[in-house]
Formats: C-alpha cells, structure tokens, sequence
C-alpha cells in the first residue's frame, strides 16, 4: 500500500499523516556499539545545508545514513537520542556518515528522495539506496544499523566468503553484487500470494526470513520453507512498499540429500519471472504470458548452500513495484519443488517521481 502523503500546508509546512502520532517506542541504546569494528576516529552527526553538500558526501563516504525530519515532529525528536548514540558509536570518516535533513530547509533533497512520512531514515552505499526505514521505530533502526556495522566490519578485514557460515540474524546464501543491497525488506508481507502451497509445511513468510535455513543451522523444529502440493509448480507474488531496482535473485533449495524416497521434493528448473502485475497469475495466464526473463537452472547453478544467485537483465527490472516468480518445473523427475529462502539484491526507493505532496487549502485548520 502507499504510504499516505505529507501535505503542504499554505504555509508550505508538511503536515504529519496522523497514525505516525498514535504509536510510541521507547528509545532502544546501543548496548555493544562494538568500537573496535570502527577504529578509534570519531565524527559528528554531519547536519546538510544544501543538495549539493549531500551529493558530495554520498560520492566521499562509502555508506551514508540519513535522518530526514522536522523540528515539528515529535517522534522524529523521541528518536533523535538513539540516532545520535549510533553515529557517535559507528561514524567513521570516508566509510561511515550519519546525516540530519531537515525536510523543512532541504525541499529539493526530500522531494528527489520521496520522502512522504516522518521520521524517514534512508542508508546509501557508494550513493545508491540499499535500505529505507520510514517511521520512529528505534528497534528497526538499531537492526538496520548492527547490520551496517556488521558489513562495514567484514568488508575491512576483506573477507570475500558469503556469510553463509555466520551467526546471527542476517544469514547470505551467497554473496551480493558489488553496490547493491538485501532489498527483499521492502516486500509487502501481508500482500504476498503463493498459489500451489502444501499447507503441511511453512507459510509464504518463512521464504523472507533473515536467518539461517533449519536445514543448514542443524535445528530442529517448525518447518522454515515451502514445498508444492499438487505438482511441481509453484506461483510467488511479492508487492512492493516502494519502487525498487531488481539486480539479482537469490533462491535457496535445500531438499534432503540422503534420502531415497522417490517423494522428495525438487529444487526449481524452470523459473519465469513477471514484473508490475497488480496481482498474482494463475496457472494457465503464468504459462500464455510472456515473462520478463526466463530462467533455467541445473545442478551446476547451486552453491554448497543450496543457493543459486541469478543475475537478471538490469534494464528489463528498473522501477518495478511487484514481482512474480513462477517455478514452472522442477529440477528432475520428481513430482514437488522446495523453497527455503528468497533474496532480493538491488536499490529500492531512489529518486522515485514525486507526486505525493498535495497543496490544501487555505481554510482555518489545514
């Protein structure tokens, strides 16, 4: 669904959409900001004059992250602490920037951005968006950001080795495109559809899950993927919260490798993907409709955790806002297909077209 617009009041203000007002969280501290990862060079939270300062920084710090906000707006002043508290613990100079604009002030910048609710953070690595984290939510914040430092962490001491083998939340089956980011958090879970779904096994949810697949973490317990019913198809709509640019397609398959029985599930062969649908195909409109890029994958193509990384043609995938993945046969002569994990690697949210700010009247209250 849209996020609902800020206003421009006659006075040229934004007008805050009231449900930002109704929820309050309690400013979460960093409890391990971990100051080894960042050296011992401290920065200040750097406050932006103009488009052309920002613009600057983007291209002289490797990740920047952004606090857009108003001095009116009061969770974006219940966040402000924690934010502070983060670039004080993680700013470190030419790698790491945090920045505060003032959406006021800096029209030009919120509108080239989108900026439509408050507070709106927005991280950028080598000045292209790889994350977005609209409202005051101190614990999505501090997750964005553990993850960041965690990145910059790996990305000093030059490891090249895909974090597969990592603790922690984060899991990657595979290691992503030099400057694109993990946008599968901009997916809108509750508009998701998958056709074709054994019920027996986990709901469409599981395949976003950030952790380590059950069956390479050795765990026991609720079954973290999704197998098909019928046959060996299955039909995967994922809307988007924004416009994104889709750059490669990480699916994880991990069927059980020591096991005889000739009910096993599949990995995918043939994938058809489709862009901008409003909703999800069925079965016989996904096999009449031409798709935007047709995949065919064979063992070769998995990696040693079950991961196999798609490159798609960039221009065919550039500002789209749903995405569907049709698996339409498996791997072999089996009659079902597994899924444990889908990754979507890209930018989200950059320099959409604006049309979100609507002019009120000039009536006493608006």
């Amino acid at each position: 669904p849209a996020v609902p617009a800020l206003h421009a009041s006659s006075r040229g203000s934004f007008l805050l959409p009231k449900f930002h007002h109704q929820q309050h969280h309690p400013p979460i501290l960093p409890t391990d900001p971990n100051p080894a990862i960042f050296g011992a060079a401290k920065m200040s939270t750097v406050h932006i004059k103009s488009a052309a300062e920002f613009q600057k920084l983007l291209s002289s710090s490797r990740i920047v992250v952004a606090d857009f906000y108003a001095d009116w707006c009061g969770p974006c002043k219940a966040i402000a602490p924690l934010y502070e508290q983060l670039s004080s613990s993680l700013s470190r100079k030419n790698v790491v920037t945090f920045v505060k604009i003032d959406v006021e002030s800096q029209k030009e910048i919120a509108s080239a951005y989108s900026i439509t609710s408050l507070p709106t953070f927005m991280i950028f690595r080598e000045g292209k968006t790889i994350e977005k984290v609209q409202g005051a939510d101190p614990r999505k914040l501090q997750e964005v950001v553990k993850r960041l430092a965690k990145e910059v962490s790996e990305g000093d001491s030059g490891s090249g080795e895909a974090s597969g083998s990592s603790s922690g939340g984060n899991w990657r089956g595979a290691e992503f495109p030099r400057g694109y980011g993990d946008v599968t958090g901009q997916i809108e879970p509750k508009g998701c559809e998958l056709l074709n779904a054994d019920e027996d096994f986990g709901p469409v949810k599981v395949l976003f899950d950030p952790s380590k697949p059950s069956a390479l973490a050795k765990k026991e317990g609720a079954k973290d993927w999704v197998e098909s019913g019928a046959d060996d198809q299955l039909l995967l709509f994922m809307p988007f919260q924004s416009m994104i640019k889709l750059h490669t397609l990480q699916l994880t398959s991990l069927p059980p490798t020591d096991n005889d029985d000739d009910e096993a599930p599949m990995r995918p062969g043939t994938i058809h993907l489709y862009t901008n649908k409003p909703h999800n195909l069925d079965f016989s409109e996904a096999d009449d409709t031409p798709p935007t890029q047709a995949i065919e994958l064979t063992e070769k193509d998995w990696n040693a955790d079950g991961t196999a990384n798609i490159g798609l043609r960039f221009v065919k995938f550039q500002n789209i806002n749903s995405l569907i993945i049709y698996v339409a046969k498996g791997d072999g002569d089996g009659e079902k297909v597994r899924l444990d994990r889908v990754r979507l690697i890209g930018e989200s949210g950059e320099k959409r077209e604006m049309g979100k700010l609507e002019k009120i009247g000039d009536e006493a209250g608006e």
